[in-house]
């Protein structure tokens, strides 16, 4: 039940929230990506459209220009609660909770570097499509979301079903990330 190709919702708002955060101006993006500066920003007005693979690879660009921010990943781990904190452009997995671990049923730390979209439940997917008209992405520090989701289960991964929270954060650095909260001690 994986959907690799399923593109992200509002890619351009994604974009140009990372891209800002991390003090990349379009030119340097577009060199990086070896496209003009105008695709790139047709990309983030969402007059064009990248297919997935496309999404994907500009968006791991950018996120290897991410410092790690070992205080805030250390918090994640020791956390009691079952939380996990990714890369809120990507959803590229920063670190994970032990009780998260279990949740999932993976080893500590073997999913970190891996974009967790693939695994979102329809009512996930739902909830991030909802954040374009919530303002999310135009907005510094938004309100966090509150939702329920239904179980999954992957061969990677199995989501509970629950209530879940996400709430905005930022590294070090700059980079927007989302602190994902739910599943046994849901909110």
């Amino acid at each position: 039940m994986q959907r690799v190709d399923c593109p992200l919702p509002a890619f351009g708002r994604r974009l140009r929230r990372l891209r800002r955060a991390m003090g990349v101006k379009q030119a340097a993006l577009a060199e990086m990506m070896a496209v003009d500066q105008a695709t790139v920003s047709r990309w983030e007005n969402g007059a064009q459209l990248p297919g997935r693979p496309v999404q994907e690879a500009v968006l791991n660009t950018l996120g290897a220009q991410r410092t790690d921010d070992r205080a805030l990943r250390r918090l994640v781990e020791t956390s009691t609660d079952a939380v996990h904190l990714v890369e809120e452009a990507s959803h590229i997995c920063l670190a994970y909770s032990k009780n998260r671990a279990m949740e999932w049923k993976q080893w500590p730390g073997s999913l970190i570097g891996t974009s967790l979209w693939r695994f979102a439940t329809d009512e996930i997917r739902q909830a991030e499509y909802e954040l374009t008209d919530e303002g999310w992405w135009d907005a510094h520090l938004p309100e966090p979301k509150r939702f329920r989701t239904s179980a999954a289960y992957h061969d990677e991964i199995t989501i509970r079903a629950g209530a879940i929270l996400w709430e905005r954060l930022y590294l070090a650095d700059g980079t927007p990330v989302r602190l994902v909260s739910g599943g046994r001690r849901a909110a």
